[in-house]
């Protein structure tokens, strides 16, 4: 059999270290794309209140953008480790990915962790030293730290050639020179079409891998997946399939793209597609794969890395309980952090001795704190735990989690910071 090939597609995800300018990036695609118009806000990827209020990204999103007859998934990610399952979930779906420097900053432990993982699945690269404009930014020094840090992370040669585009996401303009200042993001267009690969088909047989879901009053559960192979219609009959579980027969009710901000209905979806899907009685599983009754056939799911730290959820049995919150029973607590689990793939959580107690676990305090902090919003008073780091024993050793730290100083005040840590 020919494989396929959806020659107008290209599925990319942008990734880089906390704050290093993904989520201008895909503004000033948005627009110059002519995709969205709106010029009143930026950022308008961080819809999330927690997202525009600590000015970073917290979950993966995806959107599409047309450009000269070509449709461009882009799949925004966060920068930050602790939130590294929602990378590590969303990767799949995509051929390629843009990897953002700081020009000033540089190569920093949240882009050696995101490389490694677009590295371990061979997905394509191409590399953007952002943030030119900056006084302070050293354009030589941050390419030459990128290629060691490949040299370092690569599983073959052929991830060592890569394009390089230099540029600013605030002021919208990238280039193939570090001499230019000013243009626009036709290069970055341009090189996206002309090294990322298109999709391929590998069999004929429908599979939709689930890796997010989302929900809407009217139409219930919704399975938020990249199409692998296959195409399906609207009324068409599926089952959901994961190691060896298959569910009951669904039919589809509603199929959509993603075009800018908005989804846009289809009636058919193929290969290459990213799309949403309802339908379902019941809640989806992230990572279980849509297939058709006769063909049931599950798509590979990366495992996402065990949790580092854990924090215990109790009732709030204090004097001053009832006083902040409406949400006090540990019913409510264990409804809340079930649902939890359908969407946040990196957390964990567990029964204890205790009917009054859970034991959640995640990958770093601010994935914990995103999680409370949410929960406080929506009403929920709770007693937390102080966080206890997870250990390991492997090949009989006790092991636990290291994290990599990079402190810019001025050099008389390296000692004292030395015997701080």
């Amino acid at each position: 059999m020919v494989n396929k090939v959806q020659s107008k597609t290209r599925n990319i995800a942008i990734i880089a270290h906390v704050d290093h300018g993904k989520t201008t990036l895909v503004d000033k695609l948005l627009r110059q794309s002519g995709t969205v118009v709106d010029q009143t806000s930026d950022r308008v990827m961080d819809s999330n209140a927690l997202e525009r209020e600590r000015g970073i990204t917290i979950l993966a999103k995806n959107t599409g953008i047309s450009y000269e007859g070509y449709t461009i998934n882009i799949v925004d990610t966060p920068g930050h480790a602790d939130f590294g399952g929602e990378v590590e979930r969303t990767l799949q779906m995509v051929e390629g990915f843009l990897l953002l420097v700081d020009a000033a900053e540089g190569v920093l432990p949240g882009t050696r962790f995101v490389l490694r993982k677009a590295l371990e699945l061979n997905l394509k690269p191409i590399v953007v030293i952002n943030k030119i404009d900056r006084k302070d930014a050293t354009v030589e020094k941050t390419e030459a730290a990128v290629h060691d840090l490949f040299l370092e992370l690569a599983t073959h040669e052929d991830q060592l050639e890569f394009p390089v585009l230099y540029g600013s996401s605030k002021l919208g303009f990238m280039n193939n020179d570090p001499s230019l200042m000013s243009g626009d993001m036709t290069p970055l267009f341009k090189t996206i079409i002309d090294k990322i690969p298109a999709p391929t088909e590998k069999n004929e047989a429908l599979q939709i891998l689930i890796t997010s879901l989302d929900h809407s009053d009217f139409l219930g559960p919704i399975a938020v997946g990249r199409v692998f192979s296959g195409s399906v219609s609207v009324g068409a009959q599926i089952v959901l399939c994961k190691d060896d579980k298959v569910s009951k027969p669904t039919k589809i009710t509603k199929l959509y793209t993603f075009k800018g901000l908005s989804k846009e209905e289809r009636e058919t979806v193929s290969f290459g597609d990213i799309v949403a899907v309802t339908g379902f009685s019941d809640v989806p599983v992230i990572g279980a794969t849509m297939c058709t009754p006769d063909a049931i056939a599950p798509y590979p799911y990366v495992k996402i890395d065990e949790p580092t730290i854990s924090i215990y959820f109790s009732v709030n049995n204090s004097p001053f309980s009832g006083k902040d919150g409406k949400l006090l029973t540990s019913r409510q607590i264990k409804d809340r952090l079930e649902k939890e689990l359908r969407t946040n793939v990196a957390l964990r959580v567990e029964e204890t001795d205790s009917p009054e107690t859970f034991k959640v676990s995640g990958r770093g305090q601010l994935h914990l704190g995103i999680l409370v902090e949410n929960m406080r919003r929506e009403g929920f008073e709770l007693q937390l735990s102080a966080p206890e780091v997870i250990y390991k024993t492997i090949d009989g050793t006790k092991c636990e989690p290291i994290e990599l730290l990079v402190i810019d100083i001025q050099e008389e005040y390296q000692g004292t910071v030395m015997e701080k840590l």
